[in-house]
């Protein structure tokens, strides 16, 4: 029987430690027939030479250097490549599971196009793994075993970058990896959104997801906060917002400030509310501060929360349980 043809993408750069730990779990892969379309970005460590050895015995790695300066654009050095029914993408320092490639293609082939393989993932470090990654681990497996991770698009990126499966032909009308927006990964997933991708539910732990001081996410400014508020901003404009309903901000911390600063950009207007008696009554950026009962005065509205604590985002949601309002539709946690 014909199996269908995996295309990995791999980006690296420095990152001559930990890839052949790496390539070792794709090349033991129970599911053979793929394709390793693997992207130097400008390594100046032994990375390339590292891979260089693999090519010289595995016909299926194919080794390049990337034609631009960055990730997105050694994806797309990659990716022009492909020939895989299935697009799939590996981080450098990471570890598949035995049977990823395996169990994502199957998913696919029994749902079809416009759907989304995932899997559970797995933090690992040698310094331990700190709270913040073990609750966005916890969470995003959470929202993984229900196939419901757009539920919480506005969050964080639900969609793991290196543990996702596509038909080609779903990523070539999301635009596969045609924009230049920063972080990559969050954008693609709200295009898997906007494109009306099915998130496939899943219970298995297919990725081993390395931690390390050095990680890309943790050190490039692209991966910093304002840019993904930024990006979360854009797309609630384009995708969410009604607008005959009124926004409003709930929160005037560091996160609610900076998206009132993106909506000031747009001339976008909006309400701002929060629960801290010693901000309301206070103007930030020309704008005051309300206490949240004044949603009650409002006919209609959506509200965007960027309120982190939990024990407050709790209490919020009981609150717009209360008053009948649907979660995004009415009310979008942005954090």
């Amino acid at each position: 029987m014909q199996t269908p043809l995996i295309s990995i993408l791999i980006p690296f750069k420095n990152t001559e430690l930990y890839l052949g730990d790496c390539i070792d779990s794709i090349v033991k892969q129970s599911y053979s027939n793929w394709e390793l379309l693997i992207v130097d970005d400008g390594s100046t460590d032994t990375s390339y030479e590292v891979v260089k050895k693999y090519t010289n015995n595995e016909n299926r790695i194919h080794l390049f250097k990337n034609e631009g300066v960055g990730i997105i654009e050694a994806l797309r050095t990659g990716y022009k490549h492909a020939k895989g029914t299935f697009v799939t993408r590996m981080d450098s320092d990471d570890v598949m599971a035995s049977n990823k490639l395996e169990q994502m293609q199957q998913s696919l082939v029994t749902y079809g196009e416009g759907h989304l393989a995932l899997g559970h993932v797995r933090y690992f470090s040698d310094e331990g793994i700190g709270n913040g990654y073990k609750r966005y681990e916890t969470w995003l497996n959470g929202l993984t075993s229900k196939g419901a991770n757009f539920d919480e698009i506005y969050k964080e990126c639900v969609i793991p970058s290196p543990c996702w499966m596509v038909y080609k032909t779903d990523l070539d009308r999301c635009g596969g990896f045609v924009p230049n927006t920063y972080p990559e990964d969050y954008d693609l997933a709200f295009r898997f959104y906007k494109q009306g991708l099915k998130c496939i539910a899943s219970n298995e732990l297919l990725h081993h997801w390395r931690d390390y001081p050095i990680r890309t996410s943790r050190v490039d400014a692209h991966y910093a906060e304002n840019s993904f508020l930024e990006l979360k901003v854009n797309y609630f404009l384009e995708l969410s917002h009604d607008k005959e309903k009124t926004i409003v901000i709930w929160g005037a911390g560091t996160k609610g400030k900076k998206v009132a600063q993106l909506l000031i950009e747009k001339n976008t207007p909006f309400v701002w509310v929060c629960d801290n008696p010693k901000k309301i009554g206070k103007d930030i950026y020309n704008q005051t501060l309300k206490p949240f009962e004044y949603l009650n005065k409002l006919i209609s509205y959506q509200s965007i929360i960027t309120v982190a604590n939990q024990d407050a985002q709790i209490e919020i949601k009981h609150y717009f349980n209360i008053h009948k309002k649907t979660a995004m539709k009415d009310y979008f946690f942005f954090c």
